[in-house]
């Protein structure tokens, strides 16, 4: 995995798995559904066929599985993955949040 400050490191199923139950916790997400979002990932990954994968790409898939599953972890793992500093960053990744759920009414 490519590291966005250039440095690289081995893909790591447990820190991955752990980033996201920390994201995750106290929700209404099963450890099963964890698990299987992290399966999806690496199946992706492995799909790409690359070597090295550059570490947004694997933070960008975990958004795109969260965003569908509960909005609250999502930003709650955007927070730290996006390296948020203030409110003004969170609101805005909650909007654009909001802008890619559509009009759907209801967050988790």
């Amino acid at each position: 995995m490519i590291k966005s400050d250039g440095r690289r490191e081995p893909f790591d199923r447990e820190k991955l798995l752990s980033g996201i139950q920390v994201a995750s916790a106290k929700r209404p997400i099963s450890r099963e559904t964890i698990v299987h979002m992290v399966d999806q990932i690496v199946e992706s990954l492995q799909t790409i066929g690359r070597a090295e994968v550059p570490s947004k790409s694997i933070g960008t898939m975990v958004l795109d599985h969260l965003a569908q599953i509960d909005q609250v972890a999502y930003i709650r793992f955007a927070s730290v993955y996006l390296n948020m500093h203030d409110l003004t960053e969170v609101r805005s990744e909650i909007d654009r949040l909001m802008g890619r759920l559509g009009t759907r009414d209801s967050v988790s």
